[in-house]
């Protein structure tokens, strides 16, 4: 909302500078993004536009007058609203009908015909239009933006001469019927959309914008002016579905004041008159079948100090209140100060005692309350277990070099589907803002990978990301979920040793040791997922023994036509992980536990066993923790070779055993039975050979 202070000072008088203004606004919860200068005013006196920022729950100061308000309740003057002077009785023949099909759509509409004479405003309303962003047209066009600027309700005008007949109908839009409006855009009507209609067509869509054939232009003689109060909803669901916001919209879908409209006929008829643009003919229709009853609320005294935690001077309640346009009433028997509040219809955010104790804050200055924690009256509840879960995955993945990254839950349906198995399973938006966020992501990969894309761009090479979120499936609904990302360098560059990129071994590492960070082990299998690539590509199980395995998710290889597709450039892979989290039990992990240094030296034997190259790894691991007893403490997988003396399809795998007693000194001869029921099992198991 642009407002003129030079207008502004006709309305109220404003005992500061515009700086200071300016700054009391914007305390009062009006921020004031901009103070353009404008030329001195005649006098001599400084003059410049506030672009004011008004929240959506306060349509009545998206007008002049309703700023005038709150600056006339800021420094306690008084408040001159435009006089309107009182229009000539008549009691001739109204010369226009009005029919409203649905009140509940249009509850009031206020109408009145004028003759006028087309021709350009008076310099200081196309001034102060133009001080407010709204281009001059023509007088009446001009008057009609002007009382909305002034008043906050808009109007429009219509060529009387060009209605098929004297008659006004508001009513919904056929179906399939087409209305041209005055931006000469054929727009298509549904049978929810509320319009202004002769007997034969629709002549304007309600609230929004008018039709061109019914447009005020050089040759216009007679005018029908309208001031209606249209449906909040209605509006906002039309203006939708048309993708057509304009003034008038903006005002109406945020709730308009339904006693404004014969406020604004008057005014308007007035500046005809005063301007000397037309002549009112004939009576001012007010249709208006069901006023609706006042809103009245209590306000107590002792409430106010209870929510603001300061005690507000009761002289400084009714004041305040009654600049702002309420009526207050002091309760004669009431055991405590209250009063009986009655809400003015432009107020269409008060509706409860504490609404009317915000007005009271905002006035007596957020700044002057103090600062005070609130009294506890009950122990704060337990953090959810969730908290500290991902608490400690952000602590490990930070650990390990990795960043944080926030992406938007809702993405392409393309992008969906290439990371779902199953189209059905994704979760589409009913009212999408656009098609890039028209599905709920299945997967955090895709806006992950969006993220290491933003990275790449600005000539980041080595990345490492990671997300914590939601994701959301038919069959399974909303999911906590890992995803982490890694690309560039597997180390940091150092002139002590060669490069090496990241591989698919490092990303399990990563994964390893935060599950590890839980207290569990995992185990990893081959397996095909749509966008990751083949032979690159495993499932993630938590392994409980070596038969009870809970899968949690898929780690591997991108795939690079994927990756392209979504805009990365560069020939470094990327390798990427997702985890469900809801396995990860909230019971056992992020717990200290202090074991005694061993007393004892442990042994180490290295062990190498030739086995089939289509073997897991992790199945030879598996089973020599099975088969070695309870004094092995650690295995490591330390080379892997293939080549001479190693058979076809073959491969050698050796590893490093460490073996210790709690309570001895393990002797050679029980290391070596140790390894000895190792081999046998794995030659029974896996028909490994030692090598």
């Amino acid at each position: 909302m642009r407002v003129l202070v030079s207008w502004l000072r006709e309305l109220v008088e404003v005992p500061v500078s515009i700086e200071e203004l300016a700054e009391a606004l914007t305390l009062r919860g009006f921020e004031v993004g901009a103070v353009e200068p404008q030329p001195p005013n005649e006098d001599g006196s400084l003059d410049a536009v506030l672009d004011l920022e008004i929240t959506t729950n306060r349509p009545d100061c998206l007008s002049v007058i309703g700023i005038a308000r709150e600056v006339s309740t800021l420094y306690k003057t008084d408040l001159r609203p435009p006089s309107i002077f009182p229009l000539p009785d008549t009691d001739s023949t109204p010369l226009l009908t009005v029919t409203v099909d649905d009140p509940h759509l249009c509850p009031r509409y206020v109408g009145a015909v004028a003759s006028v004479s087309i021709g350009p405003s008076p310099p200081w309303i196309a001034r102060r239009l133009e001080a407010s962003d709204i281009r001059p047209v023509n007088n009446v066009v001009d008057i009609t933006n002007y009382v909305m600027l002034e008043t906050g309700h808009p109007m429009h005008a219509f060529d009387f001469d060009k209605l098929s007949k004297p008659e006004i109908r508001v009513c919904s839009g056929n179906i399939g019927g087409t209305i041209k409006t005055i931006d000469g855009v054929e727009r298509r009507l549904q049978p929810e959309m509320l319009t202004i209609a002769d007997p034969e067509q629709a002549c304007a869509v309600a609230g929004i914008m008018g039709g061109a054939d019914s447009e005020v232009t050089e040759t216009t003689q007679t005018v029908m002016l309208e001031a209606a109060y249209f449906n909040p909803t209605n509006i906002r669901r039309t203006g939708k579905s048309l993708g057509l916001t304009t003034d008038a919209s903006y005002r109406f879908e945020r709730g308009a004041d339904v006693a404004a409209p014969p406020t604004a006929m008057n005014r308007a008829l007035e500046l005809l008159i005063t301007t000397k643009a037309g002549t009112p003919q004939g009576p001012i229709v007010d249709h208006f079948p069901s006023p609706p009853t006042p809103i009245v609320v209590r306000l107590r005294h002792n409430r106010i100090g209870y929510l603001l935690g300061q005690q507000i001077d009761e002289t400084f309640i009714a004041p305040t209140l009654n600049r702002l346009g309420f009526k207050v009433r002091l309760e004669p028997d009431s055991d405590t100060t209250a009063w009986q509040v009655q809400v003015p219809s432009f107020r269409v955010d008060v509706k409860r005692e504490e609404d009317l104790i915000e007005e009271i804050a905002r006035h007596h200055g957020y700044d002057r309350l103090p600062t005070t924690f609130p009294a506890l009256t009950r122990p704060p509840s337990l953090p959810a277990p969730w908290r500290a879960r991902d608490g400690l995955l952000r602590r490990l993945l930070t650990g390990c070099g990795f960043s944080e990254a926030i992406t938007y839950a809702f993405i392409e349906r393309a992008s969906a589907q290439s990371v779902s198995e199953d189209s059905e399973n994704i979760v589409a938006l009913q009212n999408p803002l656009s098609e890039k966020a028209s599905v709920l992501r299945p997967s955090l990969i895709p806006g992950l990978l969006d993220s290491l894309i933003h990275n790449r761009r600005r000539e980041r090479q080595d990345i490492r990301l990671f997300e914590i979120g939601s994701r959301f499936r038919r069959n399974d609904g909303e999911s906590q979920a890992l995803a982490i990302a890694m690309t560039g360098s597997a180390t940091s560059k150092h002139w002590s040793s060669p490069d090496r990129k990241s591989d698919f071994f490092d990303i399990v590492g990563v994964v390893t040791r935060l599950c590890e960070g839980f207290g569990v082990q995992i185990a990893l299998e081959q397996t095909r997922v749509g966008h990751l690539v083949p032979g690159q590509t495993a499932s993630i199980s938590l392994l409980a023994t070596h038969e009870n395995r809970t899968p949690i998710g898929e780690i591997g290889q991108l795939c690079p036509e994927f990756a392209t597709r979504r805009g990365l450039t560069g020939s470094d892979p990327v390798f990427v992980a997702e985890l469900d989290l809801r396995p990860l039990s909230v019971d056992k992990f992020d717990r200290l536990q202090a074991n005694p240094v061993p007393r004892y030296p442990s042994m180490t034997r290295d062990l190498s066993v030739e086995v089939d190259n289509s073997l897991p790894a992790a199945d030879v691991r598996g089973t020599i923790l099975a088969s070695a007893g309870s004094t092995l403490v650690e295995v490591k997988e330390i080379d892997l070779y293939q080549g001479e003396e190693i058979a076809t399809g073959a491969v050698s795998l050796s590893y490093r055993l460490t073996f210790r007693a709690p309570d001895r000194t393990l002797t050679d001869a029980e290391v070596q039975s140790s390894i000895d029921a190792v081999l046998r099992a794995l030659a029974e198991i896996h028909r490994a050979k030692q090598r």
